[in-house]
């Protein structure tokens, strides 16, 4: 009886894909590469790294047939780098802290009115067309963070795995219509703009608010703070009060 022998590049591949920093690599260079893709564009909305390398990453597992837990033991580890990022953000705020305790009331205004209606328009909207209430739940929290929407997701019988979609998708939407519309509106200040990037597109808007300008991304990084806050508050008190 005679064994075939892998040809050697199979065999390779085989070691290499179950090695974590293989994929590690693999998300870095991705971003890498398409972030130079969009600094080569001037950095137009449309060609937005992260969707880019999304996209790429995911047709690399689909044509490997990598399994997706496979992956993530490898970018596992950029996913815990999400949390000192976070952290990270006080820095521009520090820098620019007197703009931002002179523009305070306002602030929190557009808080306020941004929260309620990215919240109340998805819930009714879907409640509407008679979304279950799973994924009703889970489509509640997309204007926040996906750490916290995902543990606000779970916590009121979603399901974190689709709300972490959704708020992707609705970061990487948020990202790449804001520009263009902010310039339709012509809404020149940086305040106004990075604060509604960041209230409705999280993390991927407020990391396009900083391409942008600096301001934009300071106040990004606080909408996007204080929407998580609010929107946790919010979520279980518009679910009571529509009887789900």
């Amino acid at each position: 009886m005679t064994t075939t022998m892998p040809p050697p590049d199979f065999a390779l591949w085989v070691f290499l894909s179950r090695t974590p920093l293989l994929w590690l690599t693999v998300t870095l260079g991705a971003y890498a590469l398409t972030d130079r893709l969009s600094a080569l564009s001037h950095r137009n909305p449309l060609v937005n790294p992260v969707l880019l390398a999304v996209v790429a990453i995911a047709l690399l597992l689909w044509l490997t047939g990598t399994p997706y837990q496979t992956y993530f033991e490898g970018a596992q580890f950029v996913h815990f780098l999400l949390g000192p990022a976070t952290v990270a953000l006080a820095f521009p705020l520090w820098e620019h802290r007197r703009v931002v305790l002179r523009a305070m009331l306002p602030m929190l205004a557009a808080l306020v009115v941004g929260s309620v209606v990215a919240l109340a328009s998805a819930v009714l909207v879907a409640r509407a067309f008679g979304v279950p209430h799973d994924i009703l739940v889970s489509l509640a929290p997309k204007s926040v963070t996906a750490a916290v929407a995902m543990g606000i997701s779970e916590t009121l019988g979603g399901d974190p795995a689709l709300t972490a979609v959704l708020v992707m998708l609705t970061g990487i939407l948020g990202a790449i219509i804001v520009t263009p519309l902010m310039n339709a509106f012509r809404i020149r200040d940086w305040r106004a703009r990075g604060f509604a990037a960041g209230l409705a597109s999280h993390g991927i808007g407020t990391a396009r608010a900083f391409q942008v300008h600096p301001l934009a991304g300071t106040f990004a990084g606080i909408a996007m703070g204080l929407n998580a806050l609010l929107t946790a508050l919010l979520v279980p008190a518009l679910l009571g009060l529509i009887g789900m």
